[in-house]
């Protein structure tokens, strides 16, 4: 059975029960005050003596008007509860018409429920809600699909090229050729491994445990000290013991990324990165300061989708793969966190991330 033809059962029954439960008080109201048996004013009118049934009499009376006021109730019960229920699954329909529509492929469509704020009204408002949120993320991956594709075909495109011409001119110095493949490859196995770890954080299969933000923010220094060194950039780093709970790779890839960023995208020589972390009322705070340009809060917005990159990042010697901003608010959002990034008024960005801090015991 429907739900509608359930709900007009339901209301005819109900309607029923009442009905039944007002003519039987309405019976016994009648029997209180009505005698077994009366006496006749003109007692020569029945060879009983004057005396006659009056119980008997009056359920003669009453038992078919009752009978007939309760069939009146159960048509009066199913006509009105298969009205009543269709006017109040009305907005179901709409929300299954729209759902329906969702399922085909088209996000775009949204119920919009007209009326008062009831219990449909917020299901019909959740559910728009879902179709925007989805219909944002299914955009999101296909044009993660794209630009995945166009990364990853282009290394092995170069390769095709080099192997074309190499071909073509066995006289071509052969030690060049591999040194060339070999940076392609490397470029490719970069990807690869950025691919697979923005994958491992949306899809938040990790273990959690305690990690502190400032031992991390150590690790990450101490790894890329060579790299700032070589570009002339100085690391200094400050900020007190902030437990966050999640995975020690994925957030010490995070912090690495936050930092080789802000190496890279610097000033050409006297560069300089500031990395902080602390502690606030319910959560741990990492914070990466670099100098460099100037840039627009346009751009900025743009860096943390995958693949977004300035031009001036393009042709850097160290451009990376357009993952590392992508990856890190990835993993940031795996941890119930925020990332946050602004740029400096003289110059450069701050990226802040703040994760849910530790209970304490």
């Amino acid at each position: 059975m429907s739900v509608r033809l359930k709900l007009t059962l339901s209301y005819a029954g109900f309607l029923m029960v009442a009905g039944a439960l007002l003519l039987t008080a309405v019976w016994l109201f009648l029997l209180r005050y009505v005698p077994d048996r009366a006496m006749l004013i003109n007692p020569d009118d029945k060879p009983e003596g004057g005396v006659f049934p009056v119980r008997s009499a009056l359920l003669e009376v009453f038992a078919p008007r009752a009978a007939a006021v309760l069939v009146f109730l159960l048509l009066f019960g199913l006509l009105g509860g298969w009205l009543l229920a269709g006017r109040m699954l009305a907005p179901l329909t709409h929300i299954t018409n729209a759902t329906r529509t969702a399922t085909s492929g088209s996000l775009s469509h949204r119920i919009q429920l007209p009326g008062r704020n009831d219990e449909f009204r917020e299901l019909a408002d959740a559910f728009d809600a879902m179709f925007v949120r989805l219909e944002a993320h299914v955009a999101e991956q296909r044009r993660f699909a794209a630009n995945a594709s166009h990364e990853l075909r282009t290394p092995l495109a170069v390769s095709q090229s080099l192997l074309d011409v190499a071909h073509k001119d066995p006289a071509h110095d052969p030690g060049q050729l591999v040194d060339r493949l070999r940076a392609v490859n490397a470029r490719a196995i970069d990807l690869t491994e950025a691919l697979l770890v923005l994958s491992r954080a949306d899809q938040g299969s990790f273990t959690r445990e305690s990690v502190d933000l400032s031992l991390l923010a150590e690790e990450a220094v101490e790894t890329l000290l060579p790299l700032a060194e070589e570009r002339g950039v100085t690391v200094e780093t400050s900020g007190d013991f902030a437990p966050a709970d999640g995975s020690h790779a994925l957030l010490l890839q995070l912090t690495t990324n936050l930092l080789q960023n802000a190496i890279v995208h610097n000033l050409p020589e006297r560069g300089t990165v500031w990395v902080t972390t602390g502690v606030r009322a319910a959560s741990v705070v990492l914070t990466v300061e670099n100098t460099g340009e100037k840039l627009t809060p346009q751009l900025v917005a743009t860096l943390t989708e995958p693949f977004q990159r300035g031009s001036e990042r393009l042709h850097a010697d160290r451009a990376g793969v357009g993952l590392g901003l992508a990856i890190v608010k990835s993993i940031a959002h795996a941890h119930d966190g925020t990332l946050t990034l602004a740029p400096r008024p003289a110059g450069g960005m701050r990226v802040t991330v703040e994760l849910p801090a530790v209970p304490p015991g």
